[in-house]
Protein backbone atom coordinates (compact mmCIF):
# COMPACT_ATOMS: atom_id res chain seq x y z
CA UNK A 1 0.00 0.00 0.00
CA UNK A 2 1.42 3.30 -0.61
CA UNK A 3 1.60 5.70 2.17
CA UNK A 4 4.02 8.41 0.84
CA UNK A 5 4.47 10.13 -2.82
CA UNK A 6 7.35 11.62 -4.33
CA UNK A 7 6.77 13.89 -6.74
CA UNK A 8 8.59 15.83 -9.66
CA UNK A 9 8.51 19.47 -10.06
CA UNK A 10 8.83 20.21 -13.57
CA UNK A 11 6.41 18.90 -16.11
CA UNK A 12 5.01 17.17 -13.17
CA UNK A 13 3.52 20.60 -11.59
CA UNK A 14 5.08 23.47 -13.45
CA UNK A 15 4.93 23.40 -17.55
CA UNK A 16 8.74 22.90 -19.13
CA UNK A 17 9.75 23.96 -22.48
CA UNK A 18 12.84 21.64 -22.77
CA UNK A 19 13.15 21.36 -26.81
CA UNK A 20 12.32 25.22 -26.98
CA UNK A 21 14.55 26.08 -24.71
CA UNK A 22 17.41 23.68 -26.15
CA UNK A 23 17.18 25.03 -29.58
CA UNK A 24 16.84 28.88 -28.35
CA UNK A 25 20.34 28.13 -26.31
CA UNK A 26 21.99 26.29 -28.81
CA UNK A 27 20.99 29.44 -31.52
CA UNK A 28 22.16 32.03 -29.23
CA UNK A 29 25.53 30.13 -27.88
CA UNK A 30 26.07 29.75 -32.17
CA UNK A 31 26.02 25.92 -31.59
CA UNK A 32 25.41 22.14 -33.42
CA UNK A 33 24.93 20.97 -30.11
CA UNK A 34 25.86 21.66 -26.32
CA UNK A 35 29.55 20.12 -25.65
CA UNK A 36 30.40 17.60 -22.67
CA UNK A 37 32.03 20.74 -21.40
CA UNK A 38 28.68 22.16 -20.95
CA UNK A 39 27.00 19.27 -19.87
CA UNK A 40 28.76 18.95 -16.94
CA UNK A 41 28.82 22.36 -15.89
CA UNK A 42 25.14 22.32 -16.20
CA UNK A 43 25.11 18.91 -13.81
CA UNK A 44 27.27 20.41 -11.27
CA UNK A 45 25.17 23.63 -10.86
CA UNK A 46 22.25 21.68 -10.65
CA UNK A 47 23.98 19.57 -7.91
CA UNK A 48 25.03 22.92 -6.02
CA UNK A 49 28.58 21.92 -6.80
CA UNK A 50 29.67 25.12 -8.14
CA UNK A 51 28.22 28.34 -6.91
CA UNK A 52 25.69 30.97 -9.06
CA UNK A 53 28.63 33.65 -9.73
CA UNK A 54 30.79 30.78 -11.00
CA UNK A 55 28.62 29.10 -13.60
CA UNK A 56 27.51 32.58 -14.56
CA UNK A 57 31.43 33.42 -15.59
CA UNK A 58 31.74 30.37 -17.11
CA UNK A 59 29.37 31.60 -19.49
CA UNK A 60 30.26 35.11 -20.19
CA UNK A 61 33.86 33.88 -20.31
CA UNK A 62 33.20 31.01 -22.88
CA UNK A 63 30.76 33.39 -24.79
CA UNK A 64 32.28 36.84 -24.48
CA UNK A 65 29.46 38.18 -26.74
CA UNK A 66 26.53 37.44 -24.60
CA UNK A 67 25.56 39.41 -21.51
CA UNK A 68 24.93 38.12 -18.52
CA UNK A 69 21.34 38.77 -18.66
CA UNK A 70 21.54 36.91 -21.80
CA UNK A 71 22.65 34.13 -20.12
CA UNK A 72 20.36 34.43 -17.18
CA UNK A 73 17.33 34.49 -20.04
CA UNK A 74 18.42 31.53 -21.66
CA UNK A 75 18.64 29.44 -18.60
CA UNK A 76 15.55 30.03 -17.21
CA UNK A 77 14.28 29.64 -20.86
CA UNK A 78 12.74 26.28 -20.24
CA UNK A 79 10.40 27.58 -17.70
CA UNK A 80 6.76 27.94 -18.54
CA UNK A 81 3.20 28.49 -16.82
CA UNK A 82 2.22 26.40 -13.39
CA UNK A 83 -1.49 25.68 -14.18
CA UNK A 84 -3.24 26.63 -10.87
CA UNK A 85 -5.45 23.55 -10.88
CA UNK A 86 -2.08 21.47 -10.00
CA UNK A 87 -1.53 24.04 -6.78
CA UNK A 88 -5.01 22.92 -5.85
CA UNK A 89 -4.55 19.29 -6.40
CA UNK A 90 -1.60 19.21 -4.23
CA UNK A 91 -3.44 21.08 -1.46
CA UNK A 92 -6.56 19.01 -1.25
CA UNK A 93 -3.78 15.99 -1.21
CA UNK A 94 -2.30 17.86 2.25
CA UNK A 95 -5.48 18.73 3.35
CA UNK A 96 -6.58 14.95 3.60
CA UNK A 97 -3.18 13.72 5.18
CA UNK A 98 -3.28 10.07 4.07
CA UNK A 99 -0.03 10.40 2.05
CA UNK A 100 3.79 11.34 3.51
CA UNK A 101 4.43 14.09 0.40
CA UNK A 102 7.37 14.38 -0.69
CA UNK A 103 8.95 16.44 -3.80
CA UNK A 104 12.18 15.76 -5.49
CA UNK A 105 13.32 17.79 -7.83
CA UNK A 106 16.77 18.42 -10.08
CA UNK A 107 16.61 21.96 -10.15
CA UNK A 108 19.01 25.07 -9.26
CA UNK A 109 19.29 28.54 -7.78
CA UNK A 110 18.62 30.65 -11.13
CA UNK A 111 15.27 28.77 -11.45
CA UNK A 112 14.11 28.32 -7.80
CA UNK A 113 14.58 32.32 -8.17
CA UNK A 114 12.62 32.79 -11.47
CA UNK A 115 9.75 30.56 -9.80
CA UNK A 116 9.52 32.56 -6.70
CA UNK A 117 9.22 35.72 -8.88
CA UNK A 118 7.04 34.65 -11.67
CA UNK A 119 4.46 32.14 -9.46
CA UNK A 120 2.71 34.11 -6.66
CA UNK A 121 1.68 30.76 -5.13
CA UNK A 122 5.19 29.29 -4.92
CA UNK A 123 5.24 29.14 -1.27
CA UNK A 124 1.64 27.86 -0.70
CA UNK A 125 2.72 25.24 -3.10
CA UNK A 126 6.31 24.00 -0.80
CA UNK A 127 3.82 23.97 2.05
CA UNK A 128 1.50 21.55 0.74
CA UNK A 129 4.68 18.81 1.22
CA UNK A 130 5.87 17.10 4.07
CA UNK A 131 9.46 17.45 2.81
CA UNK A 132 10.82 19.44 -0.20
CA UNK A 133 13.91 18.45 -2.13
CA UNK A 134 15.93 20.79 -4.55
CA UNK A 135 19.07 18.91 -6.28
CA UNK A 136 21.37 21.75 -5.44
CA UNK A 137 21.04 22.04 -1.68
CA UNK A 138 20.78 18.86 -1.23
CA UNK A 139 24.31 18.10 -3.54
CA UNK A 140 22.61 15.05 -5.15
CA UNK A 141 20.83 14.45 -8.58
CA UNK A 142 18.69 12.43 -10.24
CA UNK A 143 18.68 9.29 -11.76
CA UNK A 144 21.69 8.72 -9.48
CA UNK A 145 20.42 6.29 -6.96
CA UNK A 146 22.37 7.93 -3.93
CA UNK A 147 19.40 10.67 -3.97
CA UNK A 148 16.71 7.82 -3.78
CA UNK A 149 18.67 5.96 -1.14
CA UNK A 150 18.92 9.26 0.96
CA UNK A 151 15.49 10.26 0.24
CA UNK A 152 14.02 6.94 1.76
CA UNK A 153 17.03 6.66 4.59
CA UNK A 154 16.25 10.44 5.75
CA UNK A 155 12.62 9.52 6.23
CA UNK A 156 12.66 5.96 7.25
CA UNK A 157 10.55 5.00 3.93
CA UNK A 158 10.03 1.53 2.87
CA UNK A 159 10.84 1.86 -1.15
CA UNK A 160 7.75 -0.45 -1.28
CA UNK A 161 5.36 1.50 0.27
CA UNK A 162 6.28 4.93 -1.83
CA UNK A 163 5.30 5.84 -5.38
CA UNK A 164 7.65 8.06 -7.51
CA UNK A 165 6.26 10.29 -10.36
CA UNK A 166 8.34 12.11 -12.69
CA UNK A 167 8.26 12.79 -16.61
CA UNK A 168 11.92 11.85 -17.25
CA UNK A 169 12.63 7.72 -17.72
CA UNK A 170 15.85 7.26 -16.64
CA UNK A 171 15.04 8.94 -13.26
CA UNK A 172 11.40 6.20 -12.96
CA UNK A 173 13.86 3.56 -14.31
CA UNK A 174 16.70 4.44 -11.48
CA UNK A 175 13.44 4.81 -8.70
CA UNK A 176 12.48 1.48 -9.67
CA UNK A 177 15.53 -0.29 -9.52
CA UNK A 178 15.34 0.11 -6.17
CA UNK A 179 11.86 -1.52 -5.46
CA UNK A 180 9.86 1.89 -5.35
CA UNK A 181 6.42 2.23 -7.42
CA UNK A 182 6.86 4.76 -9.94
CA UNK A 183 4.53 6.53 -12.48
CA UNK A 184 6.76 8.26 -15.61
CA UNK A 185 3.65 10.65 -16.55
CA UNK A 186 3.45 11.86 -19.90
CA UNK A 187 3.57 15.65 -20.11
CA UNK A 188 1.55 16.07 -23.24
CA UNK A 189 -1.17 13.63 -22.91
CA UNK A 190 -1.09 13.45 -18.58
CA UNK A 191 -1.80 15.69 -16.20
CA UNK A 192 -0.87 14.99 -11.97
CA UNK A 193 -4.34 16.04 -10.99
CA UNK A 194 -5.38 12.39 -12.74
CA UNK A 195 -3.15 10.44 -11.05
CA UNK A 196 -5.53 8.88 -8.42
CA UNK A 197 -7.90 8.09 -11.96
CA UNK A 198 -4.61 6.87 -14.30
CA UNK A 199 -2.57 4.96 -11.41
CA UNK A 200 -5.62 3.74 -9.42
CA UNK A 201 -3.98 0.39 -8.97
CA UNK A 202 -1.75 0.91 -6.41
CA UNK A 203 -4.04 3.20 -4.31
Amino acid sequence: MIKTIIFDFGDVFINLDKEGAMLNALELFELEELSEELIAINTLYEQGLISTAEFIEFYTQNFPKLSKKEIIEAWNYILCDFPPKRLDFIKQLAKENKYNLILLSNTNELHINCIKENVPFYEEFKSAFNVFYLSHEINLRKPNTNIFEFVLKENNLKAEDCLFIDDTIENTQAAAKLGIHVWNNNPKTEDIIDLFTIKNNLF
